[in-house]
Formats: C-alpha cells, sequence, structure tokens
C-alpha cells in the first residue's frame, strides 16, 4: 500500500482545521502518515527542547530514543541544517543513530513554525531499504507546511 498523498493531506487539513497546539497537531500527523502507507515501520516527532537538543515526540510504532543531539544522527542532521535528509541506508549514513536495529532506510524532515524556526522534525523510518523517493519528501514537507504554519 503507497500512500495516497492527496487524500492524506485532506484528511490532516480536515482533522487539524483551527488547532494551534503542536503536540496535538503532532498525534495527529504521526497517527495518520503512519498509517498510510506500509513502509512506514516507525513515524514521529522529535521536538526541539532547548538549543542543539532534540526529545521524542509523539509517535507511531516501537520504541524510540528519547534524547539525541543535533550532532548526532540523521534527526539531528535535519534540526541543524534545516533540511530533509533522505537515507537510502541507514548504516552508511555517518554517525546514524540506532534506535531500532530493524530500520534499513529513514526520511526527516525539518517542522518549521509561522516565524520559520524549526520546532522540529518529523521522523519516518523503514525496515525496507531505499524505502523513500523525492516525491515522497515533497509531499511531506508540503503536509507539514500547511499543518505547523498555524503555530
Amino acid at each position: 500500500m503507497k500512500t495516497d498523498y492527496e487524500t492524506l493531506a485532506n484528511t490532516i487539513a480536515a482533522l487539524t482545521e483551527g488547532e494551534t497546539d503542536q503536540v496535538a497537531l503532532m498525534a495527529t500527523v504521526a497517527c495518520e502518515v503512519h498509517h498510510s502507507d506500509d513502509r512506514f515501520d516507525w513515524t514521529g516527532f522529535y521536538r526541539v527542547v532547548e538549543p542543539g537538543l532534540l526529545k521524542i515526540g509523539p509517535y507511531q510504532g516501537g520504541h524510540g530514543c528519547l534524547v539525541i543531539p543535533f550532532e548526532r544522527g540523521v534527526c539531528g542532521a535535519a534540526a541543524r541544517t534545516g533540511e530533509v535528509q533522505l537515507v537510502p541506508d541507514v548504516d552508511a549514513f555517518p554517525g546514524h543513530i540506532a534506535c531500532a536495529s530493524s530500520t534499513r532506510s529513514e526520511l526527516v524532515l525539518p517542522v518549521h513554525n509561522a516565524a520559520g524556526e524549526v520546532i522540529a522534525v518529523f521522523d519516518i523510518d523503514s525496515d525496507q531499504p531505499d524505502a523513500f523517493s523525492a516525491d515522497d519528501a515533497e509531499y511531506l514537507s508540503r503536509i507539514l507546511s500547511r499543518t505547523f504554519a498555524q503555530v
């Protein structure tokens, strides 16, 4: 089952209309995205809680790392650079943090608030190698922009 991004975007927009609480938005996005595609093994947010530090937020799937410094891993790279990280093989990513041994590929997108600040990263792990495409990154970036532009 591959994601129907148009339907997913419309569903998330309908569910989050008027909501400004970041945690409520993150919980809804994580749930809807996670259940939209069989490739998505772990789906969730890491929130910027202080300069240079991410802490786990709402997610779907097995356990995740609780704390990730900006200097480490794929999530840290997305938070540090503000750029999407599309990693076809996590074992080849320098400094990858193995929160789950089943993860083979990863897509991490920075989440910006209305002021353009990175407030979190949205992390999707797959137990399949090379599971994500630039199209996945583009569609999910648009959904995140639309959802978090109000906070």
